[in-house]
């Protein structure tokens, strides 16, 4: 079984929906029979890649809230991550352009490398005080992942570089009508969107391992939370 997930750096239910998923995985008896693909998906396409700034007033502005209200906003974000046991800071991050990002990933994904560069792309967003948006930074963390060091500037310095991967990973999200993240495709049957509890992915896991049909049916998914052009979806 292969199992797609389109995902963003920027979102933090992807990162929240990674870890649950993970969980569901591995109460999945079938688990060593899951081929897990990570595919591209920009939330915000257009913004220029040198537009790097701080997220609390990024989110104020894009909800029309306060300063304050947005670090609240965070901040319960934060505590679904610290449920997940994952890191994450409230505030300090910095939000930019992702398609350098994706390109690496896909530079990975060649190099059986991907999951690794993806969580630590991940950690160093949410969790850590430095920017995944730094080239040096983003340069580092793929090398700690398993990269070359060469190959990875050569990469960065060609923004041709795996552009029409990440281009028709885009592409194919449209085409099954995903337009917020994360979204899960299991062996192109059933699709699972947002960061739903860990219990719903091995159901889900378990229905597509017993039930193939061609027609791409939708699994629990008008109630969790995404991320999409909008914005971030945020629990009260």
């Amino acid at each position: 079984m292969r199992v797609e997930i389109w995902s963003d750096i920027a979102c933090p239910w992807c990162y929240i929906g990674k870890a649950r998923f993970e969980k569901g995985l591995a109460e999945f008896a079938h688990r060593d029979d899951v081929e897990v693909v990570h595919r591209s998906f920009e939330l915000d396409p257009g913004r220029a890649k040198g537009d790097v700034g701080p997220v609390i007033p990024m989110l104020a502005k894009k909800y029309g809230r306060s300063i304050e209200e947005a670090r609240a906003m965070e901040a319960n974000v934060a505590s679904n991550a610290h449920a997940e046991g994952l890191g994450y800071l409230a505030d300090g991050r910095d939000h930019g352009n992702t398609f350098d990002i994706h390109r690496l990933l896909h530079l990975a994904k060649a190099r059986g490398r991907q999951s690794e560069l993806l969580d630590l792309a991940y950690r160093t967003n949410f969790a850590e005080e430095r920017s995944v948006f730094d080239g040096e930074v983003l340069a580092d963390i793929a090398v700690l992942a398993g990269l070359d060091a060469a190959e990875v500037r050569a990469v960065l310095g060609d923004e041709n570089a795996y552009a029409d991967e990440v281009r028709a990973d885009e592409r194919e999200a449209a085409e099954l009508g995903a337009n917020a993240v994360p979204f899960f495709v299991l062996d192109r049957t059933y699709g699972i969107s947002g960061g739903q509890p860990a219990e719903v992915f091995t159901q889900a896991l378990e229905q597509a391992w017993q039930e193939h049909t061609p027609a791409l049916k939708t699994l629990a998914g008008d109630d969790a939370e995404v991320c999409g052009p909008d914005g971030c979806e945020v629990p009260r």
